[in-house]
């Protein structure tokens, strides 16, 4: 694969494949910021880069400069970087693809990251996405999770999509995937399209903890969480400056209520799931590690 420049390659056990891209799929920088999170917590390495001379309009997705040390000029071109996890405890080890959509050759770049994930031995594609939407900032995020084949739908409580219109490379991804028989999960983060603008923590919180469901991974999120509670706070006092504004996120809120009601009994995770997850943290911390 020569447009892969691998520092080494990575002997991991029965890895996840897990990618997020910059651009149209990243309402709120929620799917990047997740990504980024998983690649922190894990203090995960990379190990590979995707060379981006075949994939971008550089006239569209310009390389910047930057002076590294005050002198030297740096160019910075457009990255699509593999990071590499071993999870102690776990049944999976992560491969973790960061990168900013392509401009060009879809359909090569996506055949690309797939024949990366069968080389690595990679067990489940797990691509990350976030969306505007008429939600409002005060309520849990709304998530959509899909899945390539009728065995994972039924496993992991997913509907196939039926979506209809525009995509991004990550719709473009876990199509390929399905159509090289590679199991695939596409989780969705809906983002208040009010606040677009402003990095999402909230979201990309909500986009962990569902990555821990699918892929039997536990995180630590505490530093997330605390931001995720500062922004609802920061956007709560601009919002209630704006008489507008609070209205409009009032009838979201009404309009929301209405269509989902108090979780049913069925919904709310049992004791036994609920240990389970936390046993599951305690074994990939490891007995050394402090509370």
């Amino acid at each position: 694969m020569d447009q892969i420049q691998w520092s080494e390659r990575p002997e991991l056990k029965s890895p996840l494949l897990v990618c997020a891209f910059k651009g149209w799929n990243d309402a709120g920088e929620a799917a990047t910021a997740a990504l980024g999170f998983l690649i922190d917590s894990f203090d995960a390495t990379e190990v590979g880069r995707i060379d981006p001379e075949e994939f971008y309009d550089f006239t569209a997705v310009r390389p910047t400069v930057r002076l590294s040390e005050g002198r030297t000029r740096v160019i910075e071109w457009p990255e699509n970087s593999f990071h590499a996890a071993r999870i102690a405890g776990s049944e999976h080890d992560l491969l973790l693809l960061q990168g900013v959509e392509p401009s060009l050759r879809w359909r090569r770049f996506t055949s690309l990251v797939i024949d990366t994930a069968r080389e690595l031995g990679a067990h489940m594609v797990i691509t990350l996405g976030a969306l505007l939407a008429d939600v409002p900032h005060t309520r849990p995020v709304p998530m959509t999770g899909i899945a390539s084949d009728e065995t994972l739908v039924a496993k992991l409580g997913y509907e196939r999509s039926t979506y209809e219109g525009p995509t991004g490379v990550v719709g473009v991804l876990h199509h390929a995937c399905g159509q090289a028989g590679v199991d695939s999960v596409s989780l969705w983060a809906s983002v208040p399209h009010y606040v677009a603008a402003a990095p999402n923590p909230k979201a990309a919180l909500a986009l962990i903890r569902s990555f821990e469901g699918v892929a039997g991974v536990a995180v630590e999120a505490r530093d997330l969480e605390e931001s995720a509670e500062d922004y609802e706070r920061q956007v709560s006092a601009a919002v209630a400056s704006d008489p507008e504004v609070k209205s409009f996120v009032e009838r979201l809120e009404e309009t929301l209520d209405e269509a989902q009601p108090d979780m049913p009994p069925d919904r709310i995770p049992s004791a036994d799931a609920i240990a389970r997850d936390f046993q599951r943290f305690l074994r990939q911390r490891g007995p050394g590690e402090p509370g």
